[in-house]
């Protein structure tokens, strides 16, 4: 999966999105100038291809919502953690209501996929994570990120869970450079209670995977591990959905090798689908490298992740539940907020 630089496509966008490695595209800010324009962009790049291409975006909601004007504005997850402490059962219809209206509006747009919901627990050393996560607890996270994966289902949209292990015990930012987590094992398993409880209820379809070393138990991030794919969430935790690395042109892989050989070291780990942004050069050199690449299970694995079902956004937005979802949002984002619990 790899970026276009603009809002348009180029000729040399087409020809790059035609290769038989591509699988998909991820959108950022840059690609976006209106509703009806990214709605434009993303049939173009559908038509592109048959099947057609996985088109993705970052729109957690806070700072990382990468469509704001003409969209709804999602505040960061952190505060759906401070309403569960003060009112669990309000809390976890309005987390399911915020995964509806995310979905919602990028479905309309047609849009398959949003990478989220982020599970780290929020231990409180993490900028990089921050108020991205939902708690500290992992009972809050998991009652949360449920019923926000039920949202973004009732929607049509998949959900995609990150970043497993977990992210949120290490100070480091892996966007730039290579964070060690030098916890025990049994001090990580706290991190995989969310995944845990999501996976054997059938609620997440996806999994990315954290740019960190856990040198307890590897001396590999965990994206290019196959103790983390293999063992723990295909092994122990049964997860049978999409596995897929975060970024590779992030710092913290630069140490292993070309791009060529980062993309070859995160498929032989086991995931499913690799990620290379903001680095054309890099995209074109993995795609160039597995061109000849071929994961039968992969595809149908990815292919669950396509959304489903298509309103027209002028439909959307006159309907009863926008509307509701939108009050429901202005009435949180308003009410004075509380302490998050430790």
């Amino acid at each position: 999966m790899l970026d276009i630089e603009g809002v348009a496509l180029t000729p040399a966008d087409r020809d790059l999105l035609r290769e038989p490695a591509v699988g998909g595209v991820i959108l950022f800010t840059r690609n976006y100038e209106s509703p009806e324009q990214i709605a434009d962009l993303v049939s173009e790049m559908r038509a592109l291809r048959s099947p057609p291409l996985l088109i993705a975006v970052d729109h957690e909601g806070g700072r990382v919502q990468r469509f704001r004007e003409g969209f709804s504005q999602i505040p960061a997850m952190r505060h759906l953690g401070i309403e569960y402490d003060h009112d669990p059962e309000a809390a976890t219809m309005l987390a399911r209501q915020t995964g509806w209206l995310i979905a919602s509006e990028l479905r309309a747009a047609g849009i398959d996929l949003c990478f989220a919901p982020c599970v780290d627990l929020d231990w409180g050393v993490s900028e990089v994570i921050g108020d991205r996560a939902f708690h500290r607890k992992p009972g809050a996270v998991t009652d949360l990120a449920a019923a926000f994966c039920r949202g973004l289902r009732s929607a049509g949209m998949a959900a995609v869970a990150k970043h497993f292990p977990g992210h949120g015990a290490v100070v480091a930012d892996s966007h730039i450079d290579l964070p060690v987590d030098r916890r025990e094992y049994g001090d990580v398993l706290d991190d995989m209670r969310p995944y845990e409880s999501l996976i054997s209820n059938g609620h997440i379809a996806g999994v990315m995977l954290a740019h960190v070393i856990y040198k307890e138990m590897d001396e590999k991030p965990a994206g290019f591990s196959g103790y983390w794919i293999d063992r723990e969430l295909r092994g122990r935790l049964g997860f049978g959905g999409a596995v897929m690395c975060d970024d590779l042109s992030m710092k913290a892989t630069e140490g292993y090798g070309s791009m060529r050989q980062r993309a070859k070291l995160a498929l032989e780990a086991g995931c499913d689908l690799i990620l290379v942004c903001n680095d054309r050069r890099g995209a074109e050199q993995a795609v160039q490298a597995l061109n000849e690449y071929s994961n039968p299970l992969s595809l149908v694995r990815l292919a669950r992740l396509h959304g489903t079902g298509h309103v027209l956004r002028e439909t959307l937005l006159a309907s009863e539940l926008w509307q509701q979802a939108n009050s429901a949002l202005a009435r949180w984002t308003e009410r004075p907020q509380l302490e998050l619990d430790a």
